[in-house]
């Protein structure tokens, strides 16, 4: 393949959600890292999360914490995983704080709220936006680093492979495909909700990362694992991502009610046991949603600490300060992924895997709540720190011409979806075709 060889990089960051902005942030300040988004570097589910960040309020609190994780995870969960998870997370924390995120206060100290399957309270937030608060505290910073680039409006398409070694990529910017030889690759790509047709997801996010990793061979896991969020706030004929009702309402008290007016079930159970509670009573009813009230609330109270949530209903014509919310699930979380080991190392040497695309086996087959923009920190933060001490030991790739794969590109990425769509369907007994956008 002749002229193509556009970049050259010590590490290529497909993604630019939390796990991709933290890692690159936590990277040597003497590499030169290349960044890669299909969209914009907000169109990422992290801008979309709303209820916080998991964390354990002190040491003591960690044994609890780790409890918490794996009973909500069905003790499904890699252990080794979740103690990082959970012993790591303040320090974490911390360094958003250091860095400038604007965690909301109380009483001199964070204020903390808790969500399904919590013991207490000790989720960190930003009002109901945590995710766009976080995005723009980590872009604002990237965007001081010199030796990060990115690359908006990129669709990655394959990495590049020598001897079971990921030396790069190749990626179409303008319709003209180029490569990218890196040391080191890491995938922060995303989940799998944009296959859905009820998701709370980004569309964009199709299991790019899942596609790559079925197409040369890296080990996945856990792929039937996939976590339906319990309140979608419901639309009559929604064709597109369905807007979410954060947990944090049921963890301030808002109550499910079924048609009858009745309540059904605990509201902070596990995510996984409340949609299932909700799914059988829309069965049931034959009605397709149930109700969320949070009316109760004084209305100063509920525009102050949810102003998203109340002005994306009102924009629907639904006062939640007045009336309950129509609610049922959609698909809002992908558990399993690119298999990785403790420092988020994939199969394939000089290919790491981050944030919702990866599966650490921290979350089980049932994420806690919370804890997703938290794994995204952690453990992008472990590869990172891998990272700083590997890429001196890693030989650079010779320029030279690699199979011309350039006419493969169409039909590669035509496949891709088809190729997570299909590995979904047969590693998973729950899902059918139907579930999916085709």
């Amino acid at each position: 393949m002749q002229n193509h060889m556009d970049y050259k990089t010590d590490v290529l960051i497909i993604g630019t959600g939390v796990a991709g902005l933290y890692c690159a942030l936590n990277l040597r300040e003497d590499f030169q890292i290349l960044m890669i988004t299909k969209e914009s570097m907000r169109d990422s589910n992290t801008y979309l999360a709303q209820g916080g960040i998991s964390t354990a309020l002190n040491k003591e609190d960690i044994p609890c914490f780790i409890k918490d994780t794996l009973k909500a995870g069905g003790y499904k969960n890699n252990i080794s995983s979740v103690q990082i998870l959970c012993t790591e997370s303040r320090e974490n924390i911390n360094t958003l704080l250091d860095w400038g995120l604007p965690l909301d206060k109380k009483q001199g100290g964070l204020a903390y709220t808790r969500e399904g399957a919590h013991s207490i309270n000790r989720i960190v937030h930003c009002s109901d936006s945590t995710g766009k608060t976080l995005e723009e505290c980590l872009i604002k910073k990237v965007q001081s680093h010199k030796n990060i680039t990115i690359f908006e409006n990129t669709e990655f398409v394959d990495i590049l492979v020598e001897d079971n070694c990921c030396i790069g990529g190749i990626a179409i910017k303008e319709g003209k495909p180029f490569i990218i030889i890196a040391k080191v690759v890491v995938l922060a790509c995303g989940g799998i909700g944009g296959l859905f047709k009820n998701t709370t997801n980004q569309s964009t996010v199709t299991g790019d990362g899942i596609a790559i990793a079925i197409k040369n061979n890296i080990k996945l896991k856990d792929l039937s694992y996939i976590q339906f969020h319990p309140t979608a706030l419901y639309e009559e004929n929604i064709n597109s991502r369905r807007f979410l009702i954060s947990e944090s309402l049921r963890g301030e008290g808002a109550k499910l009610y079924n048609s009858k007016g009745q309540r059904f079930v605990k509201e902070l159970l596990p995510r996984n046991v409340v949609a299932k509670a909700i799914y059988k009573e829309i069965r049931t009813s034959g009605i397709p949603y149930v109700m969320l009230d949070f009316s109760f609330q004084p209305e100063d109270y509920i525009k102050q600490r949810f102003p998203l949530i109340y002005e994306e209903c009102k924009k629907r014509g639904l006062d939640i300060t007045k009336e309950a919310i129509p609610v049922s699930p959609a698909q809002h979380y992908f558990m399993g992924g690119i298999e990785v080991d403790l420092f988020s190392r994939t199969s394939m040497n000089n290919l790491y895997a981050v944030g919702e695309t990866a599966c650490t086996g921290v979350h089980g087959n049932n994420r806690l709540a919370s804890n997703s923009l938290l794994e995204g920190i952690v453990f992008s933060k472990k590869a990172a720190s891998d990272i700083n001490t590997q890429v001196d030991l890693i030989k650079a790739s010779c320029l030279k011409d690699f199979p011309d794969i350039i006419h493969d590109l169409k039909e590669i990425q035509k496949n891709m979806k088809n190729l997570v769509i299909k590995e979904l369907l047969r590693r998973s007994k729950e899902f059918h075709a139907e579930f999916f956008n085709h």
